[in-house]
């Protein structure tokens, strides 16, 4: 079972149903890995996400990774990943916080007009991609992140979401 939690703080629209996007993106991450078996398991598995702004995003980003700037999206794994594959069976009290996620509006804001796209479509690529950094996938080196995109495309993709990395040449 999964359970998706978001905190939302202006400029974040009040109008968008980003506890849906979240949800939906999160499970769709998920299915597409070795812990897709979650989403029916009865251990709750949590994960939040938090809409805020670029200067919370760059206070984070300082402090816990050493860089002095703000970014689109941070996560905050709870699980080292070689325990990924049972903390189904040594949850105590049935739940188990896979971890946080951080989006900062104008720099989301920013990328989705580049990319033409709504901000929610690309708040959602975001939380796809950052969930799969809860589940530790990483993109350090080429065949990682090739590895790594392969994923965000077809979990987008699912939700009807074109694939953000294609290029288009005009």
């Amino acid at each position: 079972m999964l359970d998706v939690a978001v905190v939302r703080e202006d400029p974040w629209s009040a109008d968008a149903d980003w506890e849906t996007l979240a949800a939906r993106a999160t499970t769709a991450a998920i299915e597409r890995t070795p812990q897709g078996e979650w989403i029916a398991h009865t251990t709750a598995i949590e994960v939040a996400v938090r809409l805020t702004t670029d200067d919370e995003v760059r206070m984070l980003n300082r402090q816990y990774r050493g860089k002095d700037k703000s970014t689109n999206v941070l996560s905050f794994p709870m699980i080292q990943p070689d325990l990924l594959d049972t903390v189904t069976l040594n949850s105590d009290d049935g739940e188990v916080l896979l971890g946080d996620i951080v989006l900062a509006h104008g720099v989301c804001a920013a990328e989705a007009h580049d990319k033409g796209v709504s901000i929610e479509h690309h708040a959602t690529h975001l939380i796809v991609h950052g969930v799969l950094h809860l589940l530790g996938h990483d993109h350090g080196d080429d065949s990682e992140a090739a590895a790594m995109e392969e994923l965000e495309r077809d979990a987008l993709a699912s939700l009807g979401i074109a694939d953000p990395y294609s290029v288009c040449e005009d």
